[in-house]
């Protein structure tokens, strides 16, 4: 069995476009990076810290980056709350899919104008200027919450996979569903894989970046908690259609250092991947508020 080590970790700095303070005071979660030749481009959620009744739970905003860890921040969201009235509440989790014909898929969570419920949306367009047609794609059954923190993967079948945090039981769990494109429609399915009673993954579980990688197993980045909501970054690798696990890390892969300040949450959160020939490179998020990279190598 494959295991995935850290060997190196990188602050990643936002740096503003305009010198006005346009990210001081805020927290930073969900950087989802992705590639457009040799440049990065982000999406980054953006809350008050504190949040006030009134202040959106999230707004996306964008940037880009030569070296992949520096950068540069347009002063305007790509994605903002409403006029839709499932995510004028807030805009939360960005992940980016490319179709086949080259159009911008963002998939995102939308939080209605009560801040109750969170729905899977998506936006579609040319560029992230160009960002409209967002319509909810999932939203959660009586009796079961939120359906957020997207991740698409593409099975050897050609169909592709939509995972997803879902709510049941006062924890959170990973959902599937299965479709013919990026942008679905899609069919719910079993869940790929259950908390184990006596691990680190005991109680929550959720989303995180696919890798695939030719010669190996896909593998997911994924989150787990205990029933306290301490967050931690594990491994787990399927077949190449997603229906059978075939290893999973027994200990997390990433613990986040102790919290600098007394009332931060002790979370470390996974949320996208760039591969660079035999490098991985994991972005993720520390207390809520703080972006970091890792440098994954895998062991085979």
């Amino acid at each position: 069995m494959p295991d995935y080590s850290i060997i190196r970790i990188d602050d990643v700095v936002l740096d503003n476009a305009q010198p006005d303070g346009l990210l001081d005071g805020f927290d930073l979660m969900s950087p989802y990076v992705w590639t457009v030749g040799a440049e990065a481009r982000l999406l980054v959620r953006v809350l008050p810290n504190p949040l006030g009744p009134t202040d959106p739970t999230g707004v996306i905003y964008s940037g880009t980056s030569l070296d992949w860890l520096h950068f540069r921040m347009k002063p305007e969201p790509a994605i903002a709350p409403g006029p839709s009235p499932d995510d004028a509440g807030g805009v939360e989790d960005p992940t980016v899919v490319i179709s086949e014909s080259d159009e911008l898929l963002v998939y995102y969570t939308g939080v209605d104008a009560a801040r109750k419920q969170g729905s899977m949306m998506v936006a579609r367009g040319c560029s992230l200027t160009d960002l409209k047609e967002q319509r909810v794609v999932l939203k959660a059954p009586e009796g079961e919450g939120n359906i957020k923190e997207a991740t698409i993967a593409k099975g050897a079948d050609g169909r592709f996979r939509l995972f997803y945090e879902y709510a049941r039981d006062n924890a959170s769990r990973i959902g599937m569903a299965i479709g013919r494109t990026p942008d679905g429609p899609w069919d719910v399915v079993d869940d790929p894989f259950a908390v184990r009673p006596e691990s680190w993954d005991n109680w929550h579980l959720s989303t995180g970046p696919v890798v695939q990688m030719p010669g190996s197993d896909p593998v997911m980045f994924y989150n787990g908690a205990t029933a306290d909501a301490r967050w931690r970054i594990g491994w787990i690798t399927f077949d190449a259609n997603f229906e059978r696990v075939t290893g999973r890390g027994i200990e997390p892969m990433l613990v986040p250092p102790p919290p600098e300040h007394r009332d931060a949450t002790d979370i470390a959160f996974a949320a996208s991947c760039l591969v660079e020939e035999d490098r991985i490179y994991l972005y993720y998020s520390l207390e809520d508020r703080i972006l970091r990279r890792a440098t994954i190598h895998r062991y085979a």
